[in-house]
């Protein structure tokens, strides 16, 4: 049989595309080909004579197939070469010519070759990894948790990499109920292997993921106590489920000890270094970061972790060291631009800060770099430049425009020039009509304007085009709230609001006020102090306030107000609130 026929036989693969499976290299198999044919695409375009031939020949009928399916897929006709391909495999039972169906089965989509296709090979190689490896990743797409489970079983008892922690790992994907039967099954496998860290591990996951964050510290605690245990994995689980239960002293101990213990774990050193962020323990934060830009000077998140915690640290050198390092090696290059410019401004050089944010060119900072570099220009009196620089950039960027003419209605109503925003806002809508941010917006200025009815006319609108959003549905309740009578009506509206986001203190806020305005002090005093304690900001503590000094807690009404006056003493409603309480010594 010529050579070059044979290539084409068993190699057919060109019209496969990026069908790829997650296999790995086969241990020697039993079954009727310990020998498989290494030939390539590559060597069918361009027949080497030095290749090496398939050790067995082919049964007339299996060519038969083979070559027919070549031609049908010459003709476009897949679902005949599959056909074909599967047969070929069923009745050699070569592992090359399997592997090959399986390829073009995946890339056709067909769940059902798959499947009758790693039978096969599971039947003529039942020892192969890589066959238990494509039968447990086809089970796992039909949802057959259990096979997925007992193929990789297999793999481990032939000495193999499972993979047991990737399969945990997906879980998220999952169905709740999916999540809950694969731990159970993971607890089963683990009393069968209890020795097996990599099992081990796998079940804390999950139970972590379906609700048991004391549970699956309790399972991991056997390999931490052994002084042997090398599964880092395990090891940072334990940090992330001691923060998660409150325990962040210990985390934070653990952590640090651990990341001491393995310097070349970058997870363990990240989330250390993460966790003391959140905690506001920003010097150790930058140390830690520190210490990893040394180890891993590559990883360049990293160097732009320590430029930002720097910034708070008010270490503006070293910051600015960090994020020029970044530019000049072509590296996170946006954030370095736009964190650049925010130093700038802390250093009152808003020139410098502007030439910064015009350098952000795409990405997440880039409409914050371009509404900061308008509102500084603005600030400098040159409010028409700025808009005009905004309108240029509006024609040469048609995509995205929705968001460039709420930067400009916003940087109008920054300025207090909110008849401007409002007929900005209106020439946007135009093109726009259903724009969410666009409407909320221009509602905003109509109720600065004392426009309430049209206020309230875009609020509704909002609300018309998407029922379920809570933003408009608590702004429709306050501003009915604030400006109206219809406090019963409003209270419905903020009520829906909270049962979609029950811990947004806007919301919260304005529930407390419904009630407050009802005349249900108590009521009102409960929403509100949840309100505070998420987001003190000015105008929640003016309603806090307001809501303990009229239950006469005046001495905490006091605490609060005073707060919020250091950190706001010229925000607009709490003045207003103090001046019609007639509150001026605190």
């Amino acid at each position: 049989m010529p050579r070059k026929t044979l290539y084409l036989a068993i190699s057919l693969l060109a019209f496969t595309g990026c069908a790829s499976m997650d296999a790995r290299d086969p241990e020697p198999e039993s079954g009727p080909s310990q020998q498989e044919p290494a030939v390539t695409i590559e060597q069918i375009e361009q027949p080497n004579e030095s290749a090496p031939v398939a050790a067995r020949e082919f049964r007339p009928e299996e060519l038969y197939l083979l070559l027919t399916g070549e031609i049908a897929a010459q003709r476009g006709r897949y679902e005949v070469t599959l056909a074909n391909y599967v047969e070929a495999a069923r009745q050699s039972g070569d592992t090359g010519v399997i592997r090959r169906a399986l390829l073009i089965a995946e890339s056709l989509n067909s769940p059902g070759a798959v499947r009758t296709l790693t039978e096969t090979w599971i039947e003529v190689a039942p020892r192969s990894e890589e066959a238990r490896r494509a039968a447990a990743i086809q089970a796992l797409r039909d949802g057959d948790l259990s096979t997925t489970l007992d193929h990789l079983e297999q793999i481990l008892q032939m000495g193999g990499d499972a993979d047991f922690d990737g399969l945990a790992s997906m879980a998220p994907r999952l169905q709740p109920d999916q999540q809950q039967e694969l731990e159970r099954l993971f607890g089963e496998l683990q009393k069968r292997h209890p020795d097996n860290a990599e099992i081990r591990y796998s079940t804390a996951l999950l139970q972590n993921l379906t609700g048991a964050p004391e549970q699956a510290l309790e399972t991991l605690a056997p390999l931490m106590e052994d002084e042997q245990n090398e599964f880092q994995p395990a090891i940072v689980l334990r940090g992330e489920l001691l923060y998660e239960l409150g325990r962040t002293r210990d985390a934070l101990q653990h952590l640090q000890t651990s990341s001491r213990r393995y310097p070349d774990n970058r997870q363990l050193g990240t989330l250390y270094a993460r966790i003391l962020v959140s905690e506001n323990e920003m010097r150790a934060a930058q140390d830690e970061f520190s210490r990893l830009v040394e180890q891993f000077p590559n990883e360049h998140g990293l160097r732009l972790s320590r430029a930002l915690v720097a910034i708070e640290n008010d270490e503006l050198e070293q910051a600015r060291r960090d994020l020029r390092h970044l530019i000049n090696i072509g590296q996170q290059t946006n954030q370095a631009h736009y964190y650049l410019g925010q130093i700038a401004e802390k250093q009152n050089n808003p020139d410098q800060a502007i030439t910064w944010y015009e350098q952000v060119t795409e990405g997440s900072h880039y409409y914050p770099a371009l509404s900061r570099a308008a509102e500084l220009r603005a600030e400098a009196g040159d409010l028409e430049s700025a808009r005009e620089q905004l309108r240029g950039v509006r024609e040469a960027n048609p995509e995205g425009v929705e968001s460039l003419w709420l930067i400009e209605v916003n940087l109008l109503q920054s300025q207090n020039l909110h008849e401007q925003a409002v007929a900005t806002a209106t020439e946007a809508l135009k093109s726009h009509s259903e724009d969410q941010s666009l409407l909320y917006a221009r509602s905003m200025s109509h109720e600065q304007l004392g426009q309430i009815d049209q206020a309230l006319a875009d609020l509704r609108t909002m609300i018309e085009l998407e029922p379920e959003n809570p933003t408009a549905l608590n702004a429709l309740g306050y501003v009915m709230t604030v400006h109206t009578d219809q406090l019963e009506e409003a209270q419905g509206h903020i009520e829906q609001a909270l049962a979609m986001d029950p811990d947004n203190p806007a919301i919260l806020d304005s529930m407390g006020w419904v009630l407050f305005r009802q005349g249900d002090k108590e009521g009102a005093l409960d929403y509100l102090r949840r309100a505070y304690e998420i987001y003190p900001d000015p105008e929640i503590a003016a309603h806090y306030g307001e809501v303990l000094w009229s239950l006469d807690q005046r001495a905490q009404a006091r605490v609060i107000w005073e707060r919020a006056e250091d950190e706001n003493p010229d925000h607009e409603l709490l003045q207003e609130t103090l001046q019609r309480l007639g509150v001026d010594d605190l």
